[in-house]
């Protein structure tokens, strides 16, 4: 059986919001998903505030040629993963798919929305092409892009799914499936991003950063 026939079942369906967090930090994720410890900051507190506008469900706006919905609920069994799209808008368009209690076709366009503001890694762009690729399982279609929403700077980034971006999307999610079932957490990897992380005081990456971990605490416990 190839890669592309597998199929994860319901019960082995990992959260596709972790994503971000494994495209974070591998660690981050697994203290959160594996070892399902978790601590707010001001930025998580923030972030779940505005999620949670984005998410009302019993949302259904139509504006014209545009339909939006809000906290739809996707998963894919090839990727094995299920989650919420904070909204998913659909245009209007010629060559679009139907959709149930509409006229017309119908072109799907996921929109994430973050509290901060553009970041350097890929994670916000990576969980949002996974939001797309359960979204063209579900509808069988085609999704090229769609878009982040950045609350700092409150405007939307364009996101792109190409072929890169779902490659790194599938690698991912396939390391997330093996360290979930082997229960491993891996070891931290300091950098400037710890000192942003909710999880810093449970990682402790400062005493795994030391050369000598026995060395270090020993001299703690003599202080």
């Amino acid at each position: 059986m190839s890669a592309s026939d597998m199929r994860y079942s319901e019960e082995d369906y990992l959260q596709l919001s972790g994503l971000q967090h494994f495209a974070f930090c591998r660690r981050q994720w697994a203290l959160i998903h594996i070892e399902n410890q978790w601590q707010d900051n001001l930025r998580t507190v923030e972030g779940n505030l505005l999620h949670a506008r984005a998410h009302d469900v019993n949302s259904r706006e139509r504006r014209g040629d545009l339909l939006i919905l809000r906290g739809l609920a996707v998963s894919s069994a090839v990727l094995g993963v299920s989650g919420q799209c904070d909204v998913v808008e659909f245009h209007s368009c010629a060559n679009g798919i139907p959709l149930h209690g509409e006229d017309g076709l119908w072109q799907p366009f996921p929109v994430e929305y973050k509290r901060g503001e553009p970041k350097e890694h890929r994670a916000d762009e990576l969980q949002l092409c996974a939001q797309a690729l359960c979204l063209e399982a579900m509808l069988c279609c085609d999704i090229p892009e769609g878009a982040l929403f950045y609350g700092e700077i409150r405007r939307r980034i364009p996101v792109s799914f190409d072929r890169e971006l779902r490659r790194q999307v599938q690698e991912m999610l396939s390391e997330m499936h093996d360290l979930y079932k082997r229960g491993h957490t891996p070891q931290v990897r300091p950098s400037k991003s710890c000192n942003a992380c909710s999880l810093k005081e449970l990682c402790l990456p400062g005493l795994m950063d030391r050369k000598d971990v026995r060395a270090y605490l020993k001299e703690a416990m003599e202080d």
